[in-house]
């Protein structure tokens, strides 16, 4: 019988007392050490396997488990004497800023303020040591107790130098997920603010330290150089497209199959990689999210389980946001089609809402999107925004992003799936009822607020596009923006099935009041295009018959919509 699945479980210490399902990565700590890098930045997508692994470093090196390695025992790393010397034997600062998502930067600068004075006081018995001064005592009393912001900066360095004296021993400092508070102060504002409190922190905590014997960050990010870690040129920067601890964070294919065999689930081997594979890290094909193939272990279900973990809301913003070239792209990424796309290992924040190579990049980071293909390393040595090949990392990621896509018109669902309704039916009254509720209700969700313009409605359409997508994709085929006889249209519905469902070709067109005097106008304007180009030639070849084929012309002013039909 197979080990109990726990799920959710993040500390080492608790997943193997409890004897629950583990699969070995504690060779993770030999080819750590081994390296001797003394800053090391590791960026996993979510739910990889990195809190656990910074709680098993943190057992293996703390002083406070010295000769208290049993725990080790049966695993690759207790096989070597060098490593059963090195536990326990090194004073380690272990931090964590998963939890800081705070919506302004007051309330994340008190978090980060508060979660230093607990370090303090966790090593509280400094206060007591002989070999600090009586001023040294006196700060690490006022630190646990009362830190400015100023101290803060500081603040890990100097712990650094007390721990080093007390033990005779320079510190390791293990900081877990470093970027959680610098995604929500992009969504939400702050994010000026929030890197210049950090950098200072960092810098100090991580350069400017002779106290440092080695230093971990996770995150699932790399935030720009310039961003945070300006002067901190001692760091090495392992991420999704590195080899190096490729296999260190998630399952490989043989550690996912083991697994299956011994919770009595080896018939489902194929559902599973269909569902879970598709992780690519550096060079290594086949890597799967652990914590899917764990609630898949406990609950035998194949559904979204890591796509479901998180808001996701700084990839629906960045999406739904964003511009027709954006939208296109990710239109194409549904369909299961690949990008060609220049990639930046480093995310630069203030560039996301700027820059369509940002949010891939954000996409790629964060595990939505897997490397197929990319430039050879020579010319990426001379060139940072290397053009990859990629695609949706496998068909839960898909999953999430049509949840998603829906999530957008959930504020006006029962308008929304009216006005589809219709659609189909060839009611263009009924549309324009439904329509004009629907880009009254959510028209602004769609707008980023930052051009001079206003609000641009092309950012709205573009969305609703991806939405008919995915609403409709169980029959019909939904293309925007393709050729078809002598032009181009804006969105053509093809029914898999032509003699059950009709066809549909929409072109939408902006109000413009030197072309047309009033928005009627324009909307006739815009089933002219459709008959004038000929957009109808596509169906017709594929005998769609003339009187099966809706034909609409869309006008927009705005929130305002007016909706013709080429019948009337």
């Amino acid at each position: 019988m197979g080990r109990t699945v726990g799920i959710g479980i993040q500390d080492f210490n608790k997943v193997i007392e409890g004897n629950y399902f583990y699969v070995d990565k504690t060779s993770f700590i030999k080819e750590w050490w081994e390296s001797g890098d003394d800053v090391t930045l590791i960026t996993r997508p979510r739910r990889f396997g990195k809190t656990l692994n910074m709680s098993m470093l943190n057992r293996f090196f703390s002083v406070e488990f010295a000769g208290k390695g049993e725990i080790f025992e049966g695993l690759s790393i207790w096989t070597e004497e060098k490593y059963k010397a090195l536990q326990g034997t090194y004073p380690v600062i272990n931090l964590s800023f998963a939890g800081i998502k705070e919506t302004n930067f007051e309330l994340t600068q008190l978090r980060i303020i508060e979660l230093l004075k607990s370090v303090y006081e966790k090593f509280s018995f400094l206060a007591q040591s002989d070999k600090l001064s009586e001023n040294e005592q006196f700060y690490v009393k006022k630190m646990a107790k009362e830190m400015s912001a100023f101290d803060a900066g500081f603040s890990l360095h100097k712990l650094s130098e007390y721990l080093c004296r007390y033990y005779e021993q320079k510190v390791i400092i293990l900081l877990d997920e470093y970027d959680t508070p610098m995604q929500e102060a992009y969504v939400n504002g702050f994010w000026e603010e929030l890197v210049a409190f950090t950098r200072s922190l960092f810098n100090a905590t991580f350069k400017t330290n002779p106290h440092l014997a080695r230093g971990v960050m996770t995150g699932i990010t790399r935030v720009s150089k310039e961003s945070i870690f300006s002067d901190l040129n001692n760091l090495e920067v392992v991420t999704t497209t590195s080899d190096k601890y490729a296999t260190a964070f998630g399952f490989t294919e043989e550690e996912v199959f083991t697994g299956l065999e011994e919770c009595g689930l080896g018939s489902e081997k194929d559902k599973v990689k269909e569902w879970y594979d598709g992780f690519i890290f550096g060079t290594h094909a086949d890597i799967y999210n652990p914590w899917s193939i764990l609630n898949f272990l406990d609950k035998k279900v194949l559904t979204t389980y890591w796509a479901n973990t998180s808001s996701n809301s700084l990839v629906s913003k960045l999406i739904r946001e964003g511009g027709l070239g954006v939208k296109q792209s990710f239109e194409k990424l549904m369909k299961g089609e690949h990008l060609f796309c220049p990639i930046e290992e480093q995310i630069i924040y203030n560039q996301l809402g700027q820059k369509e190579s940002s949010i891939w990049s954000l996409l790629l980071a964060s595990g939505y999107l897997k490397v197929l293909n990319y430039q050879n390393m020579a010319e990426m040595e001379t060139d940072e925004r290397v053009c990859y090949e990629v695609a949706l990392t496998n068909r839960e990621v898909r999953r999430m992003f049509s949840n998603m896509v829906s999530d957008w018109f959930s504020l006006a669902e029962d308008d929304y799936n009216g006005f589809i309704k219709a659609m189909l039916m060839g009611d263009r009254k009924t549309m324009n009822v439904y329509m004009n509720r629907v880009a009254l209700t959510i028209f602004s969700y769609f707008d980023t607020g930052k051009h001079p313009g206003g609000q641009e409605p092309e950012r709205f359409y573009h969305g609703f596009v991806l939405g008919l997508m995915v609403d409709l994709q169980r029959d019909y085929v939904v293309t925007s923006n393709r050729e078809s006889g002598f032009g181009r249209y804006d969105v053509v519905i093809e029914p898999k099935d032509p003699v059950k469902n009709p066809a549909v070709i929409i072109e939408f067109k902006v109000y413009d009041k030197e072309d047309e005097q009033t928005l009627k106008e324009t909307a006739q304007a815009a089933l002219a295009q459709i008959e004038e180009k000929q957009y109808a030639a596509a169906l017709l070849a594929k005998g769609v018959p003339e009187n099966r084929i809706y034909k609409y012309g869309f006008a927009f002013e705005g929130k305002n919509v007016l909706i013709e039909a080429a019948s009337e």
